[in-house]
């Protein structure tokens, strides 16, 4: 049991690859159908939270924290999907999220530009200048989304566990190197695979609800264990606690918080 993310520039095939390992391996295949979820789940527009894992982040975004919820939002519904197993995921920030994770297969394609602007060329009907305007610009959207949002590019190699040129390779080249690296004893489930699993989910699901509370929070999770970090707010330090424990506390999975003010972790009871 494993999970496959296949991260892709944009008209690079790669929701052909991965649809094609699905069914090689018997797996769920789930891409854009992840973000309906969640804006059912969470009663918010689609668009907003493609929205926001998509484009390029806006000065206001620095200021407002509307990118940051829809982002929560959709990183708990894509994990809570992702921890089925037997999952290919071929869509925005999936390698981002399970970074740890040791049975998650993490899969970069990429191709050179000429085959990029063909396929958006025949799909869209545009000249081929105007498809590689819009290729470049979507390219520029993605990196700057993930270094906004993590610190990280997303061309970065080492973000992955096989990086795979197609303009060298067949697609079925490139499935048949997949499917036979997921086949390999690392990369399937254990049981610290899942505790870490779980605890991402647990995680995710504690960031959700707080976000009403403080936007700005920082949660991880160890065995169980959520650690919040807030910046201070000095006399309401201990109510601000309380209100987080709470939230985090109905949260199933989550054994014990810990809320961190400027690097002090204080234990609220």
């Amino acid at each position: 049991m494993s999970i496959i993310t296949i991260s892709r520039r944009p008209f690079s095939r790669g929701g052909e690859i991965a649809e094609k390992v699905a069914r090689e391996l018997g797996y769920e295949c789930v891409a854009r159908e992840v973000l309906f979820d969640a804006a059912k789940r969470f009663d918010v527009p689609d668009a907003d939270i493609l929205r926001a894992i998509h484009d390029a982040p806006s000065f206001s975004d620095h200021f407002h924290y509307g990118r940051e919820r829809y982002v929560a939002f959709f990183q708990a519904a894509l994990l809570g999907v992702l921890q089925r197993d037997d999952i290919v995921y071929h869509g925005l920030a999936g390698h981002f999220f399970i970074q740890g994770v040791s049975h998650g297969l993490k899969v970069r394609i990429i191709t050179g530009m000429a085959e990029r602007v063909s396929v958006l060329t025949q799909r869209e009907n545009i000249s081929a200048k105007n498809a590689e305007r819009l290729i470049k610009r979507e390219d520029n959207d993605r990196r700057k989304w993930s270094r906004h949002l993590y610190g990280i590019d997303t061309w970065d190699p080492s973000l992955y566990d096989i990086v795979l040129n197609i303009a060298e390779l067949t697609v079925d080249e490139a499935v048949e190197i997949i499917c036979h690296a997921v086949g390999m004893e690392r990369f399937r489930t254990t049981p610290e695979s899942a505790g870490r699993m779980d605890d991402l989910v647990a995680g995710a699901r504690v960031k959700v609800a707080l976000i009403q509370i403080r936007p700005d929070v920082e949660v991880q999770v160890e065995n169980g264990l959520v650690i919040v970090t807030a910046k201070t707010r000095g006399s309401r330090d201990a109510e601000l606690a309380k209100e987080i424990m709470k939230a985090a506390r109905s949260i199933p999975g989550v054994e014990d918080v810990r809320v961190d003010f400027g690097h002090v972790v204080r234990h609220y009871d």
